[in-house]
């Protein structure tokens, strides 16, 4: 009889319905490379965080002593000229790129989604206008406008962040608009319209939610296209200040020694190389997951 009862609960109860969360999950690991490159991606954040505790030495302490240590015990990625640890420098200048990455990245972000929201909502003559402008910037080399901006604002952090987010956000006010576009003339948005929404609450509560797939998918491969561009600068002589240290520095440093001392380079560069491949990985999977002609 119980039984009976349980099977009748359940048959009343229907299937579980199956949150978003657990939908995109359930595509996302389907994908053994996005699942690797998104595990490696929040291993490298937790590194960045967690730098000024799992440090073993400061990155600008120095020791005159111990100056080109290959890897050892004591120095598992050796030393550079001044006798500082590599795994040390290595573990800020990903929390460098990480700030750069992400914060740049968040820029453009509110940037793109307030420019592009109202240019594809909007339309007419103020959608041409703004977009307009935008391929104005879009058309301008961002490496040498990025450059031009930290000549100008100097190489603090603050500086070569804003610099790397000056013209970038403009690919993510296209994708926000075009998307816009297509999800302003679906009928739910329509029948919101009907029933008297501001456009403000129309784009708040029904464009962006509905247009979140390939905003995710470029946030994911611009932060990377972001850390590139900081350590371009700093390969330039252009990043952040010494002894603060950055990947493009530890490249460009190690470059100079590579054949007397291969590890200064080999390090940095594998690092930089599998942080790069994994952001790609894991913008892969979540692109497939998100496009609907791949999941029907």
């Amino acid at each position: 009889m119980k039984q009976v009862m349980a099977v009748t609960a359940t048959s009343v109860q229907g299937p579980r319905k199956r949150t978003m969360g657990t939908i995109i999950w359930g595509r996302l690991k389907k994908n053994k490379a996005a699942v690797f490159g998104g595990g490696f991606v929040v291993f490298l954040i937790l590194c960045a965080i967690l730098a000024p505790v799992i440090a073993p030495y400061s990155y600008t302490q120095s020791n005159f002593l111990e100056t080109y240590q290959g890897p050892s015990w004591q120095h598992l990625f050796g030393t550079d000229e001044l006798g500082r640890d590599m795994l040390s420098r290595l573990l800020f200048s990903l929390q460098t790129a990480c700030l750069i990455g992400f914060g740049a990245e968040l820029v453009e972000l509110t940037l793109g989604l307030f420019l592009g929201a109202i240019a594809g909502y909007a339309g007419g003559l103020l959608d041409t206008i703004l977009m307009r402008f935008v391929d104005v910037v879009y058309g301008f080399p961002s490496l040498l406008f990025s450059i031009i901006m930290v000549v100008l604002l100097g190489h603090s952090l603050l500086a070569i962040l804003i610099a790397v987010a000056a013209t970038s956000w403009v690919g993510m006010a296209r994708i926000v608009r075009s998307q816009v576009l297509v999800v302003k003339q679906s009928d739910y948005v329509q029948a919101a319209r009907g029933m008297g929404a501001s456009g403000w609450q129309i784009i708040r509560r029904y464009v962006i939610p509905n247009s979140i797939g390939p905003i995710v998918v470029a946030v994911t491969f611009g932060i990377p296209a972001n850390m590139m561009v900081e350590s371009a600068l700093s390969l330039l002589g252009l990043g952040v200040e010494p002894p603060t240290p950055s990947w493009g520095a530890l490249i460009s440093n190690g470059q100079q020694a590579m054949f007397s001392f291969p590890y200064l380079l080999i390090f940095p560069a594998i690092t930089f190389a599998i942080t790069l491949l994994s952001f790609t990985f894991f913008g892969d999977g979540l692109r497939n997951v998100f496009d609907a002609r791949g999941n029907h």
